[in-house]
């Protein structure tokens, strides 16, 4: 049994937002059986949760002798092992691991720039930086609809690249950048109308509604 380390909380800002979101969305396409190991700040400061996490971060995953972090690694090993998130040829494969680092090296990075900049509300330095960090996500959002263009997915049909694109897409809904653009609305849209991704979704959420303060 895969056992995955989430969050019992976060404020609401991050919720729906922490990355267990992009594991349990795997798992679900991929119909593997997990349970989830909830844990706390006491949790990730401990000798026991480093020595799995180096950084005290979530999510993790253990199976057997696999003890797994980082969600694109996670995500990319459980992808390795389903048809539902990636093509059983080489070069589909191969195209796959590439949108995964794309979302996580070309557009996540600028997005999560223009992120600290609104937790920063108020701030001169954030105020300053705003316009170039808004303008850097609009270059990537551009490419990135550009080359979906008419497809429903990012290659034709969904895959591993396609969740992990999503739920950057995701970091951006304080933002109307992904509203402006059509075809990439209903790109994002498309891929959380999956049962996989509400399923993850809901079991994301249910540990903050019951240790809501």
């Amino acid at each position: 049994m895969i056992t995955l380390t989430a969050f019992r909380w976060v404020p609401p800002f991050a919720q729906g937002l922490v990355k267990d979101l992009r594991v349990r969305w795997a798992l679900e396409e991929a119909q593997l059986s997990y349970r989830e190991r909830l844990i706390g700040p006491e949790d990730q400061a401990s000798a026991a949760y480093r020595a799995q996490q180096p950084f005290g971060q979530v999510p993790v995953i253990e199976e057997g002798d696999l003890k797994l972090f980082e969600s694109g690694a996670i995500v990319l090993n459980i992808a390795e092992r389903s048809d539902a998130l990636m093509p059983k040829d080489a070069p589909g494969r191969a195209r796959t691991t590439a949108w995964v680092f794309a979302a996580l090296n070309s557009i996540e990075p600028a997005v999560d720039y223009l992120g600290a900049t609104y937790h920063a509300e108020g701030e001169a330095w954030a105020q300053a930086r705003r316009p170039a960090a808004t303008e850097m996500v609009c270059a990537r959002l551009d490419a990135l609809s550009a080359w979906l263009g008419d497809k429903d997915y990012l290659e034709g049909r969904f895959s591993a690249g396609d969740l992990m694109m999503t739920t950057v897409l995701r970091n951006l809904r304080q933002t109307d950048l992904v509203a402006q653009r059509p075809s990439l609305a209903a790109y994002q849209a498309r891929c959380e109308a999956r049962p996989a991704f509400a399923k993850a979704l809901a079991d994301h959420m249910r540990p903050f509604e019951a240790n809501a303060a």
